[in-house]
């Protein structure tokens, strides 16, 4: 049994595992008991704490041999346990019944209240490895720009593809290059996040911009957005010209099924890794490092990709972003007065702003972030993925590094599942 969280969407209900209850064979005395009688003092704890939260029930048992579908004892069984079910909570809020194959593919139902089965559009799992299971076939027919990409990663993957939404935070000078090789790849729908207007001092890293652009002061999001309208691949764009700090964002961004981060801000990345930890969401996120004297001279130039799957660790447990840095960040976007103050004052470490940015740095570790997304969704590394949770380069030293996730997050990994709550992902500064 699994207790998940919601996300009560505009276009879709999704359900997020925040605990599963083991339930052992011997539990049920025998297999037609199972069908239809459910061990009572492992369950109730369980319903209590569901009821309370409003929480989803989800059942999953197996199927022993490769039969993709419910059977006429899994319809009797769930009909039993959902009105249950049902009777324990206050709302008619759905619950659902999985089944899980040999192969670890799984199929999935709503039963609702009135005991109507409906089948779930979508489940997936965010673990080492990407797993999306949709609800009917997968199109066999491919449009023919994916056939050169189709034929290294095969019709399933690519297909896969074009069902997914993919949120990108950051539309400037890796988030620009991000969006640009998904749209290419055929991403089904991009969701672009950013406030921010282009100006002449970033034409030098952000695809498809122009000085007319700069000049006009048009929105990032906008010119990102235009650019995949008129490729034409059949992509659909949602473009969001606001702050990820918002809660109506949040929510948005908390519907797709795959994010990137392509931020250099430490508020803004930990946001992020808090959507991805109370809505299981699979978290790429994009880091460059480029010290330079100003004047021609390069000490360092090096970027990674982090991988943040819910439960893991997370940027804070890596000290990739510092509590220090997401308090000075979100006092300048609040209180800017108050911020230049502290600053001043010394109480707190200034925000640095305009560093080096080149468009070939950028686009390399952009490149890495999409590939690192693809080789989960299509594993083809010789040594897997458990072991590239961390994985960058450097290029002043000529070498790549890897290492694989670390302990879970002592403060994110208790939000695991936990799907809406007031305030939004527990964070006053979301308070509406």
């Amino acid at each position: 049994m699994a207790l998940c969280g919601r996300r009560h969407g505009h276009e879709s209900h999704c359900l997020s595992a925040h605990d599963l209850v083991l339930i052992p064979h011997e539990a049920c005395a025998e297999r037609s008991a199972f069908r239809v009688t459910w061990p009572t003092s492992l369950l109730v704890p369980s319903l209590q704490q569901a009821m309370k939260r409003q929480w989803a029930v989800v059942k999953i048992h197996s199927h022993r041999g490769h039969y993709p579908q419910f059977s006429e004892y899994d319809d009797e069984s769930d009909l039993q346990l959902f009105s249950s079910v049902y009777g324990w909570m206050d709302s008619d809020f759905p619950h659902a019944s999985a089944v899980m194959l040999p192969d670890g593919q799984m199929i999935g139902r709503v039963v609702g209240p009135d005991g109507r089965f409906r089948p779930l559009s979508l489940i997936a799992v965010a673990g080492d490895d990407l797993n999306f299971w949709h609800d009917g076939p997968i199109g066999q027919d491919l449009p023919a720009f994916t056939l050169r990409h189709a034929q290294a990663f095969g019709k399933g993957t690519t297909n896969r593809l074009r069902r997914l939404t993919v949120a990108v935070i950051g539309c400037s000078g890796t988030g620009s290059p991000v969006v640009e090789q998904l749209a290419r790849l055929g991403v089904g729908r991009l969701i672009l996040v950013d406030p921010d207007k282009v100006e002449e001092k970033n034409l030098n890293r952000i695809l498809n911009a122009t000085m007319a652009d700069a000049l006009a002061g048009r929105l990032k999001v906008d010119v990102a957005a235009d650019a995949v309208v008129r490729m034409e691949l059949g992509t659909e764009v949602v473009a969001v010209r606001e702050n990820i700090v918002n809660p109506g964002v949040v929510r948005l961004v908390a519907e797709s099924d795959v994010v990137f981060g392509c931020m250099d801000g430490a508020e803004g990345r930990n946001l992020l890794n808090r959507v991805a930890t109370f809505y299981c969401i699979p978290y790429f996120d994009v880091g460059i490092r480029l010290e330079a004297d100003g004047c021609g001279g390069i000490s360092q130039i090096c970027g990674s990709v982090n991988y943040l799957q819910p439960g893991g660790s997370s940027l804070l447990s890596r000290k990739v972003i510092i509590p220090e840095d997401i308090a000075s960040e979100g006092l300048r976007r609040t209180d800017p007065a108050a911020y230049a103050e502290q600053v001043i004052a010394r109480y707190i470490k200034g925000v640095q702003e305009d560093r080096p940015a080149v468009v070939s740095v950028n686009m390399h570790y952009a490149s890495l972030a999409v590939n690192e997304f693809l080789a989960r969704l299509h594993p083809f590394r010789d040594d897997g993925n458990d072991g590239f949770a961390w994985f960058g380069s450097s290029l002043t030293q000529a070498r790549f590094f890897q290492a694989a996730d670390g302990e879970p997050c002592p403060s994110l990994s208790r939000h695991v599942g936990r799907g809406d709550t007031m305030p939004p992902l527990d964070m006053p500064a979301l308070s509406e």
